[in-house]
């Protein structure tokens, strides 16, 4: 099992019903609780249309929890997660945030700076439900997280039995480049190599620790802002699902200035996200 309990964010909008049943889904396929989270009020209609959108995913009305809230929908979902132990909050998302939108953050974007839990962002959730069959997973050694979104990833790569799993991490080149001018073109070439091989074989370790049977792996090293290298490679690879591991600490306004790793993902969303966090507890250790 990836994760025990899934919450699912609900509003009756357009995509509503593709949302449930990517939702659905990921019930049947993880042997999860499912966990409805409505802002609004609960009265005969919208209990109606709610039960009909259940049965339309193919789930009966008692395979679900459904809760009725009010208040501001980002700070009331999240207070929702906290006391029903959540450990994943699934949430549509549009692609790019713009303007002033950018600025104030849309109520999925608050979702995904300040939850505890882990979240998928789903961009273009479908009814035809495609599943994940090409996945890329963050595997920079900066980020704290980074065995939580490897073994996640594994995971569900095994789970959805997809076609690849691309590994990414940041290349270290520090100290390499200060001692560039030392050397001779053949060696900075040789060096470089040596280096290059060192940080594949140091990630093919880690993945030796981590069951992936029958995944086919990809190990990719990029330079440069790891958080926008992933973006750009996610999207070169035509990737439905990115993987990476939270942030022990909430982001601010002035991450959407001065942009950390996690908000070039942020801002214009490559693919499908989920962002990895194992809550509480392991942040203490």
């Amino acid at each position: 099992m990836v994760f025990k309990r899934i919450g699912l964010a609900v509003a009756f909008s357009p995509r509503i019903e593709a949302l449930l049943a990517e939702a659905a889904r990921l019930k049947r396929l993880w042997g999860s609780e499912l966990v409805l989270i409505h802002i609004g009020d609960k009265n005969a209609a919208n209990n109606l249309r709610m039960n009909a959108l259940i049965q339309q995913s193919g789930l009966l009305p008692e395979d679900v929890k459904v809760f009725w809230e009010r208040g501001k929908p980002a700070k009331t979902i999240l207070q929702v997660c906290r006391h029903e132990h959540i450990d994943l909050l699934i949430a549509g998302a549009l692609k790019k945030e713009k303007g002033l939108q950018f600025y104030l953050g849309s109520v999925a974007r608050k979702i995904l700076r300040r939850a505890e839990c882990s979240v998928l962002m789903l961009i273009d959730p479908s009814v035809e439900q495609k599943g994940f069959k090409n996945i890329v997973v963050n595997a920079d050694e900066e980020s704290p997280y980074m065995m939580h979104a490897l073994q996640a990833a594994c995971k569900i790569a095994v789970l959805e039995n997809a076609n690849w799993l691309h590994v990414v991490r940041k290349l270290k080149l520090y100290g390499f480049l200060s001692a560039a001018e030392q050397y001779s073109e053949k060696e900075y070439e040789a060096n470089r190599n040596n280096l290059v091989q060192s940080e594949i074989d140091e990630v093919q370790q880690l993945m030796n620790t981590i069951p992936h049977p029958g995944v086919k792996v990809n190990i990719k090293l990029v330079s440069g802002k790891s958080g926008f290298e992933l973006a750009q490679f996610a999207q070169r690879k035509h990737a439905d699902l990115m993987v990476i591991g939270g942030s022990p600490m909430r982001l601010s306004i002035l991450d959407r200035v001065f942009p950390n790793d996690l908000e070039y993902i942020f801002s214009d969303l490559p693919c499908n996200v989920l962002i990895v966090h194992p809550g509480k507890e392991a942040a203490h250790g």
